[in-house]
């Protein structure tokens, strides 16, 4: 038997002893490290023969093969040759990465699944980032929900989405953004399933419209209408809130599936027609502020958002065709309750019997059995 056969079965025999099929090149297996120096790696690789990986084959960044694997670690690796000549397989952990992360992305862009990412550099509409040794494109509109700066971003490992995949053409685009959407939208979701009407809630007035202020209540906004500032007439929203105050609100209307939800900042529990009830009684006196004139008759508060309608009539014996004749706004009045209706907060006032009641009353304590002050004080001031 000449030595080429005696080769042949001795490779035989070896084979045979490890229980394994030939490899060839092309071949994706799996390894473990033995032990690495600066110069390359040797990995087992089930084989009558060790691998070996050269650095330039180890990784495509310019790191020392002792920074990348330590012994026992797993790897895949590509086989470049199944026989060197010295009694090693030459094997490529570069394109084993190839084909496995292309095989990765293809199935992660088919079923929608995330990835993650390493992102290397800021570059000309968002940011390079590589899964593995494939190159990925981050477009700066992409990078997250808020506006944020792309540098702070560096050197980060995210979990994005594939938005577009093209390998034939190198174009792989990913998304952190799609991401937090869908957990904003979760949580969004959740929050609204969670709000109550009638409930107190407290939050941040983030906005300050004309017709009200938005606050947010914990990833929830809602509009206070000027109306529900306050239970007095509130004039300029500016006047009560502004952007970034903190604020105790009571949750109002609630649409969850419109997202929307009305506000309340006025105490619903301080209702001034409910808390004045035992003050707002027919026959009762009392002192008010003239509100608005109209053209039948002026509105007169009571109390901070207590108003009642003293009609042309009953404001003066006089005879006129207006009431700003008689009155002008912000003036100081006495006036009766002719008519209370709490439930549906209707006052009738009167300053003409407000007026005559306060007369009598005067002209009552102006006497004593006939006597006038007059002559209960004659003779006081006499030396």
């Amino acid at each position: 038997m000449n030595s080429e056969k005696r080769e042949e079965s001795t490779m035989g025999e070896l084979l045979k002893d490890f229980d394994v099929k030939r490899i060839k090149s092309g071949d994706i297996l799996k390894g473990i490290v033995i032990d690495a120096d600066e110069k390359e790696v040797r990995v087992n690789i089930n084989y009558a023969f060790d691998g070996v990986i050269s650095r330039e084959e180890l990784t495509n960044a310019d790191a020392s093969p002792l920074e990348v694997v330590k012994p026992g670690d797993e790897i895949d690796v590509y086989v470049l040759s199944p026989n060197d000549g010295e009694g090693y397989v030459q094997l490529s952990r570069v394109r084993a990465l190839q084909i496995t992360e292309k095989e990765e992305l293809e199935e992660a862009y088919k079923n929608n699944k995330t990835i993650k990412v390493v992102v290397k550099e800021e570059i000309k509409g968002g940011l390079a980032a590589y899964y593995g040794s494939i190159r990925v494109f981050i477009p700066a509109s992409q990078a997250a929900r808020e506006r944020i700066e792309l540098k702070n971003l560096l050197g980060k490992e995210l979990e994005v989405k594939l938005i577009e995949l093209d390998l034939r053409n190198r174009k792989v685009v990913a998304s952190r953004r799609v991401i937090e959407e869908e957990i904003y939208n979760a949580h969004k979701k959740e929050l609204w399933k969670n709000v109550k009407s009638g409930e107190k809630r407290e939050g941040v007035v983030t906005k300050i419209l004309k017709v009200g202020a938005i606050v947010d209540i914990g990833g929830i906004t809602g509009l206070i209408h000027i109306s529900d500032l306050a239970w007095e007439k509130v004039k300029r929203v500016e006047d009560v809130v502004s952007v970034g105050d903190k604020v105790v609100v009571f949750v109002g209307n609630v649409d969850a599936e419109n997202e929307k939800v009305s506000l309340i900042l006025k105490d619903v529990n301080n209702e001034p027609w409910n808390l004045h009830r035992e003050s707002l009684k027919e026959g009762n006196v009392l002192e008010g502020k003239v509100a608005k004139l109209l053209n039948f008759g002026a509105f007169v508060e009571v109390f901070p958002g207590v108003e009642g309608l003293v009609h042309i009539n009953e404001i003066t014996d006089e005879n006129i065709a207006k009431p700003s004749e008689a009155l002008e706004i912000g003036q100081i009045v006495k006036v009766k309750i002719l008519n209370a209706d709490i439930e549906n907060k209707k006052l009738s006032l009167s300053i003409r019997d407000a007026v005559e009641k306060s007369q009598e009353y005067l002209a009552y304590n102006d006497s004593d059995e006939g006597e006038t002050l007059g002559d209960l004080f004659k003779g006081l001031f006499d030396n």
